[in-house]
């Protein structure tokens, strides 16, 4: 009602608190997201920010992404090639995004673009090396910007605030149209950022750190405005380094000249870090504008004039660190076209004399051994420069050394003619060298190349018997991919690297800050469609109903709406056991009699009364349900009664309890090995967390160990141990002196209440017992010994967190009561996939399932998981009363326990969303006042949901 307010002050405050408090129903936007655009302008401009936001993400999960935008044209750069869709517009997209990547990296925008959708789960999986998929997107999750009128408003609402006085709202306004803009328009956000550079040092640095991002995937946005991007001695080293970055990526053929000007002021600045990297600056400019490379490599060996690092400027090391940059940007340019740049590597070589420090000696050294057989001049060199190396190796710094040692592997790897036996004599010296040397890197390294072919025949001298070995073509293949020159290039990743939403704190600290959200998934949002067209007749009809204004009659669908996402909180299940009675016939004949299978309760029947009990006395389903929503249900179209009712908003607000009274038959306890056969000589020890609670103390965990005798002997004496208890009493007197009342507190409870020995273990025989055990900690093992045949083996007993509770049992409403006693601090929520369900739904051959059967197999799966995993009580189970018996989505499955130590209840709530056919994706939310507890609890429930089901 708040969203849909005249007052602009009144909407502001209400759009922060619907990020608060339900960022993710989007849906109630809809109703009101053109009037929300429309009053975005006079909004206060705090209350700005958020509201851009909340309309960015409606319109993404509404509609998807914009096809005239930069994240469309950035996903055909990289399958274009397989796109077939046959349409001028889209092929017109196609030839931009090729002629783009020419002045971009393709891999990085890429990667920007996919980094805007995707959560952390996602993140840490496209980071794993098991699991590298491309983002892709499909043609449905785009749409026109200049035929989608929602779009089209946003960005009309959006543009004035271009030019807003808040730097902030500045950028939420660019970021939409980095996003959502056609290309062509998207240079309308480059002034006004480019205004932004005339701010604070902070407010610039921030503008800073997202015009990096900008001008990296799109250099063509910022080249015109290059000026802008010069640097002043006034600033700091931070905005220094960011625009000198920016500089390197939007330099053009234009444009290059006048940077490289600036950047021979900046190599003189006193602060020689910034020196430093401006020379690094030199080296990516050079990289993207090949014509430029001779003038610059020029201008880089002049830098390593051995005066002006000494003479210039008394800071040793910091001109160390420029003459190493320095190196490495002559190293990067050569490396694109080195039969162009045979004459920089020998001046170089001739300056190794002058060159004192070891990271650039050591990567001088490495172009000799790289580039050993470029031209003509360079072979002809290599005897000099080898002896010289040699000659000077016991005074050389070690990593000059680890590279002269693989330079001359090199040149010996591919020597020829009568040069060989001298390359021969001097590795044979090296070697011996390095054998004695004092880094044990370096001696390891010696033993290494000495052991590669070449090298084998240099210090043993047996070329025919070398051949003659059986592994010579694999030692051959390892010498080739070590010093080969092929098959050592290696693209640079950056799977791990990670970017964020322009104008968020996340994408200046580099890390997703707290309250940090992606973007949401391209037309996620599957009701919308309806909402959006409701929204006004849906305020006429509350209006008229009332006779009130738009939003202040308590008919309004959207009263409806703000129901618990949790499920029905007036359910009619408290029904008297006559009208059970009548409802049987409608139980399932496999469940217990006492609970009907299906229990409707109608959230927006208008019958029943604040106290969400029905007005009606149903005597079966048909009464138990309104009419409406027993339409819906069965797929009809609605009667003539109440008809501008919308069928939809039925549907999402009806929904069946269903009874799994019978699943706890099926759970099966998950079994771990304690100590195996090999060593426990022939012992086998496994154990499973029990459901029984310790009637000894509350701090004890109950254990069930089995011992097997896999060996073919018998085996004696056998009993657990703790090891880490210092107290000292008889294994006969433990039992009597641990008892029901003995044990009051922590201190008083041992770690292992004693365990009854097994006096002899007969060859394949298997014994039974309950460890009640102490854990110090519900994530750190406990050390035990096991004695047997008069040995003792170390093992440790490793904790389960889902058994540090116990089930308490509650009815639905005390569940609901608790749970809204717990928010804020003592919540906390957690998404994961699930797919058990669909191996049982594979099951099912030949007849198709009912839309109970597969709602029921979700649901049974879902509570085996969670029963065999934790020691946890089913609350209730509620279905969605949908149109498409497919869709799972709506089903919620409450469960509850207590904390064993201290008595604290745990609430669990698992949703579902997805298909029943595919995999689920679930969203768990704890409520907990242990807070380090309920995140432990709630990470291990995510573990073990999406592991696959055992068969």
């Amino acid at each position: 009602m708040l969203l849909n307010d005249r007052s602009p002050a009144v909407v502001g405050a209400a759009a922060a608190s619907f990020a608060s408090v339900c960022p993710y129903n989007l849906s109630l936007v809809g109703r009101n997201y053109r009037k929300l655009c429309e009053i975005l302008p006079d909004v206060e401009e705090w209350g700005q920010i958020v509201l851009i936001g909340i309309l960015l993400r409606y319109v993404i999960a509404r509609h998807g992404l914009v096809k005239e935008s930069i994240m469309y044209s950035l996903q055909c750069t990289e399958s274009s090639h397989s796109a077939k869709d046959g349409s001028a517009v889209d092929s017109g997209l196609v030839k931009e995004s090729t002629d783009l990547s020419g002045t971009c990296d393709s891999e990085f925008v890429n990667t920007v673009s996919r980094c805007y959708m995707e959560g952390p789960d996602e993140y840490l999986s496209r980071s794993s090396y098991a699991n590298r998929e491309s983002f892709e997107l499909n043609g449905a999750q785009f749409t026109s910007g200049k035929s989608n009128d929602d779009v089209k408003i946003l960005l009309y609402s959006t543009s004035p605030l271009l030019w807003s006085n808040n730097s902030a709202v500045v950028l939420a306004a660019a970021g939409v149209h980095w996003v959502m803009a056609p290309k062509e328009d998207v240079k309308r956000i480059i002034k006004p950022i480019l205004y932004l550079l005339r701010s604070s040092n902070a407010s610039k640095y921030v503008v800073l750190r997202n015009i990096q991002v900008f001008a990296k995937a799109m250099p063509s946005l910022f080249a015109p405005y290059f000026e802008d991007f010069f640097i002043f001695s006034s600033e700091s080293y931070q905005i220094k380094a960011l625009k000198l970055e920016i500089l390197s990526y939007i330099a053009t053929d234009s444009s290059i000249s006048s940077i490289f000007k600036e950047f021979q002021d900046y190599i003189r600045d006193p602060d020689r870090r910034f020196a430093a990297d401006t020379v690094a600056a030199i080296g990516l400019c050079v990289q993207r504008l090949p014509k430029m490379a001779h003038i610059c490599v020029d201008g880089l060996l002049a830098l390593t004039r051995q005066e002006f690092v000494s003479e210039d400027f008394g800071f040793e090391d910091q001109e160390a660190g420029i003459l190493t940059q320095v190196i490495m940007s002559i190293k990067s340019i050569i490396k694109q076209d080195p039969p162009s740049h045979e004459k920089v590597i020998i001046q170089l070589v001739r300056r190794l004399d002058s060159v004192n420090v070891p990271a650039a000696r050591a990567m001088i050294i490495w172009m000799v051994g790289e580039y050993s057989s470029l031209g003509e001049i360079i072979p002809r060199m290599l005897t000099t420069v080898l002896k010289y190396l040699a000659w000077g190796f016991p005074s050389e710094a070690p990593e000059t050394k680890l590279q002269i040692l693989n330079t001359v592997c090199k040149v010996l790897e591919g020597a020829t003619g009568d040069d060989l036996w001298t390359f021969k004599k001097i590795f044979s010296y090296l070697i011996e060298l390095a054998e004695c040397d004092l880094n044990y890197d370096l001696r390891d390294r010696a033993r290494l190349l000495k052991k590669l072919p070449s090298c084998n025949l240099v210090s043993l001298g047996l070329e025919e018997e070398t051949n003659d070995l059986p592994e010579n073509d694999l030692l051959h293949i390892v010498a080739e991919c070590i010093l080969g020159r092929q098959t050592r290039k290696v693209k640079p990743e950056s799977f791990s690297y990670r970017y964020y939403l322009p104008g968020s704190l996340s994408q200046i600290v580099l890390h997703a800050a707290p309250g940090y959200e992606p973007l949401p998934k391209p037309c996620s949002l599957l009701l919308d469609d309806l909402n959006v067209a409701e929204g006004t007749s849906e305020m006429k009809r509350a209006a008229d109903y009332s006779g009130t204004d738009d939003y202040g009659s308590s008919s309004d669908p959207s009263d409806e709406e703000s129901a618990s996402d949790y499920g029905s909180q007036h359910s009619v299940t408290e029904s008297s056991g006559s009208d059970r009675g009548d409802d049987s016939e409608f139980t399932s004949e496999g469940n217990y009699n006492a609970d009907p299978l299906i229990q409707i309760s109608d959230i927006g029947n208008a019958s029943e009364n604040q106290n969400g009990v029905s007005q009606s006395s149903p005597a079966n389903l048909g009464e138990l349900m309104s009419n409406k929503a027993l339409e819906s249900w069965l797929d009809e179209q609605p009667g003539s009664s109440n008809p501008g009712l919308p069928k939809q908003s039925q549907v999402r607000i009806s929904s069946a309890r269903i009874s799994v009274g019978d699943v706890g038959k099926r759970v099966k306890q998950k079994s771990y090995s304690l100590l195996d056969p090999a060593s426990g000589n022939g012992l086998k020890v496994d154990y499973s967390f029990s459901s029984e609670i310790s009637s000894i103390s509350r701090l004890l965990v109950c254990i069930e160990v089995f011992f097997k005798n896999c060996s073919s002997e018998i085996i004696s004496e056998i009993t657990l141990v703790d090891e880490e208890s210092n107290r000292a009493f008889d294994s006969a007197d433990k039992t009597a002196v641990v008892n029901d009342s003995s044990l009051t507190s922590s201190g008083d409870v041992p770690t292992l209440v004693p365990m009854e020995s097994i006096v002899s273990l007969e060859p394949g025989q298997t014994t039974r017992r309950i460890l009640q055990v102490r854990f110090h900690h519900h994530l750190l093992p406990l050390k035990l010994a096991l004695y047997c045949d008069g040995k003792k083996l170390p093992i440790k007993l490793r904790p389960d967190i889902g058994y540090f509770v116990k089930p308490l049992p509650m009815d639905v409403e005390v569940f609901i009561d608790k749970e809204s006693r717990l928010p804020g601090m003592f919540e906390y929520a957690r998404s994961c996939t699930f797919t058990d369900h669909i191996v049982e739904l594979n099951k099912e051959n030949g007849d198709s399932l009912l839309v109970k059967d597969k709602f029921l197999a979700i649901c049974e799966s879902l509570a085996l998981k969670m029963l065999s995993n934790a020691n946890l009580c089913l609350v209730s189970v509620d279905m969605p009363i949908a149109t498409n018996l497919d869709d799972a989505s709506g089903l919620r499955l409450r469960f509850s326990s207590e904390i064993l130590s201290s008595s604290i209840p745990c609430l669990i709530t698992i949703g579902v969303e997805g298909k029943c056919t595919d995999p689920l994706n679930l969203s768990i939310k704890v409520n907990c006042e242990e807070t380090v507890f309920g995140l432990n609890l709630l990470n291990r429930i995510a573990n073990f949901l999406v592991e696959p089901a055992l068969s």
